[in-house]
């Protein structure tokens, strides 16, 4: 098959309560006045999912109680989400009788959805019955009908975590779960970033080293490195640090992983940068499953504000489970056709993947190789319909320089144009400054007709 052959088959691919009775875990500020309306990030998206900046919620149980289908409908498309992928969520008919009812014999879940239509005084009066049977710890969401701020002021003050105004989205049920229960005894989750290659050799394991580092500047948060390239991973070389142990040790035995186990696997490179390095040996064979690597991610959450996961350039069923479970994916490809065939594929995947979620942050990298025909920022955007945030120019003596002295770009030179480019896309990450220190990637011109142009045309349909 030729390459245009190849591509052209892709395109033609499809892109893919009351009471003492109940305990709330709701900061002020998060509490949503019923009379201002949704907040921004609560408006309905088109694909009817969370946003992609939701935590993902611990291994809870959830019991729902409706009266409208549309609720039961909305509940369930929120059960299937990535997100609450953990949660056991389970929807029952008949409102808040059914849950006052439903109370008497069995064990408290963790978080009761009770949705009703009742008028205020025997809505309080319900609650009141629900609140007699419920645990200390049960948490409690209304779904009403009355939009009224004394009444919501009055659920709060008994205990209510949230009181939303039906109908309800799966976006709002999602987004109020996580605020209610998204981190595990009260500990804040961290944010997992998975940085993957498009094509072997493209540097991705450079982007995710000196972003993660310029994070733990960034940010003063401690973040770790995770190199999952167990055969050949090169962590370990580019921080200038030898270890044996790391990656391989908790991926054998991932249920032991507690505080006093992850700190003697972990390396430490700088006083906020610790790397869970690779072995890189090639005596045994590493047979990583989907299981141990999850477990692995989850402890590595609780463990530190960020976890940057360095991927290896393969397609396993792992691989797909960490680029599912990330916060965010950093796709970091070179400016030629195979890379662009590769990112193409990746980034639909990514879509279908994640329900409509955040696309991944592109980085072009080594671009402008001497005497190589690179394919143009705009013809790459175009056939991804979606602009690199990071193009980053060939420094073959830099680059070099750093890895050949187990130092981070910026390290080696504070000036280089890469430093800052690593650090503008490390504060888009994190989230914590307004603009990025580099300075910004020049608009995107019309380019004359591309050689390129008609495969990259078939790139841009959709099935």
């Amino acid at each position: 098959m030729t390459r245009q052959s190849e591509l052209r088959s892709k395109s033609a691919r499809e892109r893919p309560t009351t009471g003492q009775g109940i305990a709330v875990h709701l900061p002020a500020a998060e509490r949503r006045s019923v009379a201002a309306g949704s907040r921004p990030e609560d408006r309905v998206r088109p694909d009817g999912v969370a946003p992609a900046g939701t935590r993902p919620i611990p291994n809870i149980s959830i019991r729902a109680f409706c009266e409208a289908s549309g609720t039961a409908d909305a509940l369930q498309t929120a059960g299937a989400d990535r997100r609450m992928a953990k949660a056991h969520l389970q929807v029952t008919a008949g409102g808040i009788d059914a849950a006052v009812a439903d109370r008497a014999g069995d064990g408290p879940p963790d978080l009761i959805v009770v949705e009703t239509s009742l008028p205020r005084p025997l809505l309080l009066s319900r609650l009141d019955a629900l609140a007699a049977r419920c645990d200390p710890a049960t948490r409690l969401i209304v779904i009403g009908t009355i939009n009224d701020v004394g009444l919501y002021r009055e659920l709060i003050r008994r205990g209510v975590g949230e009181y939303l105004i039906a109908p309800v989205t799966p976006v709002q049920l999602i987004d109020v779960v996580a605020g209610l229960c998204g981190s595990a005894g009260g500990v804040q989750a961290g944010k997992v970033i998975a940085f993957i290659g498009a094509k072997g050799g493209v540097g991705s394991s450079t982007v995710c080293h000196n972003v993660a580092w310029a994070i733990s500047e960034i940010d003063r948060s401690d973040v770790i490195v995770a190199d999952l390239d167990v055969a050949f991973g090169t962590a370990g070389l580019d921080f200038n640090q030898e270890t044996m142990q790391g990656i391989a040790e908790a991926l054998r035995a991932p249920e032991r992983l507690d505080e006093g186990t992850l700190d003697r696997l972990l390396t430490r490179c700088s006083q906020r940068l610790s790397i869970l390095a690779a072995p890189v040996a090639l005596d045994r064979e590493y047979d990583i499953s989907a299981g141990a690597c999850g477990a692995v991610i989850e402890a590595l959450r609780q463990h530190a504000p960020y976890t940057a996961l360095d991927l290896p350039h393969l397609w396993t069923p792992w691989i797909k489970q960490v680029l599912a479970v990330a916060d965010e994916i950093v796709l970091t490809a070179a400016p030629d056709l195979a890379n662009l065939r590769n990112a193409k594929n990746l980034v639909d995947f990514i879509d279908s993947l994640r329900s409509g979620g955040k696309p991944p942050h592109v980085v072009l990298n080594m671009a402008k190789r001497p005497r190589h025909p690179d394919i143009t920022v705009e013809d790459f955007s175009v056939a991804l319909d979606l602009a690199p945030e990071l193009v980053i120019e060939f420094d073959g003596e830099t680059f070099g320089l750093a890895a050949t002295n187990g130092q981070m770009i910026e390290e080696l030179s504070r000036k280089a144009r890469a430093a800052q480019q690593f650090r503008a896309l490390a504060q888009t990450l994190a989230r914590t400054l307004a603009q990025a220190l580099a300075q910004p990637v020049e608009p995107l011109v019309p380019a004359k007709a591309s050689p390129l142009a008609p495969i990259l045309d078939k790139l841009r349909l959709r099935a």
